[in-house]
């Protein structure tokens, strides 16, 4: 009797192990492989040589906040900090309220070019911003001498040039969402002497909350975590965003002494982004999928 419960012992485990059991190993070498780089950097943080030929998986030279404490002496890390949040909140908020707009009036409205519109701002986005960087770099050059508070080193002059790519993929994403909701509260509410802003601003938006939230999350991504054309454009000191200033730090031969500091204050850059994704948690996965529902 206990030879035949040890086989059917054996066969629920395997049983379990070739339908469920496997998952699990999976998702303990990914979680595995995706704490990797963090606790990385989290012990060059620490590592009170601040060096990258000294760092190690797990700190064995003793903890230090040293790091963090030369980055804000040694660097203007506090302005780009700044810099970079100014940047990013004002960018990622006027990308969604414009990307909103137009996806309203896609959506709700008939008008001659509308398909030819929507097609356009498709087909833009697949060339990059970066290959106008000459003729945007001249049309700032003489922006600079009539008004150099928009030119260059200024935020917001960066903060223009994201605007101009504001719209494309935030568009159909909201266009789509815009389309599960009936008409009928289009309708109701016009019957009722409301304008098209009363209806957009009162009924749509309260109802579109989610994937203005996800819009906003990855706007707000890629604005704070956005190089080549900071790189540009920002190269005073006191002008610089998180990611330009840090590069600064690796950049040539400072790689070695500098890593560090460029590891705390990488931990730290992290912190808005997990802010705000904590903040808008709640809306991100009903908005990542309700606008694939028609559209």
């Amino acid at each position: 009797m206990t030879t035949v419960n040890h086989i059917r012992t054996g066969r629920r485990r395997g049983r379990w192990l070739a339908e469920v059991g496997w998952r699990h190993v999976v998702a303990v070498l990914a979680v595995l492989f995706s704490l990797f780089p963090i606790l990385f950097v989290l012990s060059a943080a620490l590592n009170p040589l601040g060096t990258l030929s000294t760092t190690e998986l797990v700190p064995t030279g003793g903890v230090s906040l040293d790091n963090f404490g030369e980055l804000f002496d040694r660097t203007a890390f506090g302005r780009w900090f700044l810099n970079s949040l100014l940047i990013a909140g004002v960018a990622s908020f006027a990308s969604v309220f414009l990307s909103a707009l137009a996806a309203y009036a896609f959506s709700r409205m008939r008008f001659r070019g509308r398909r030819v519109g929507l097609l356009s701002l498709l087909l833009i986005q697949m060339f990059p911003q970066f290959l106008a960087i000459v003729a945007i770099y001249l049309i700032f050059g003489a922006i600079t001498d009539l008004w150099p508070s928009i030119g260059f080193n200024t935020p917001w002059g960066l903060l223009l040039l994201y605007l101009g790519g504001a719209l494309g993929v935030n568009t159909w994403l909201m266009k789509g969402f815009f389309d599960t909701l009936p008409r009928e509260l289009d309708e109701s509410a016009t019957m009722d002497g409301a304008s098209h802003a009363q209806v957009f601003f009162r009924i749509m938006l309260p109802l579109v909350a989610p994937i203005l939230a996800v819009a906003g999350l990855l706007a707000f991504i890629g604005t704070i975590n956005e190089f080549l054309m900071a790189n540009v454009f920002l190269t005073s000191s006191d002008s610089k965003t998180l990611a330009v200033g840090m590069y600064g730090l690796v950049q040539g031969n400072q790689s070695n002494n500098n890593f560090g500091i460029f590891a705390a204050g990488t931990l730290l850059t992290a912190i808005p982004t997990v802010l705000v994704f904590q903040l808008l948690q709640r809306y991100i996965v009903s908005g990542l999928t309700a606008g694939a529902v028609k559209g």
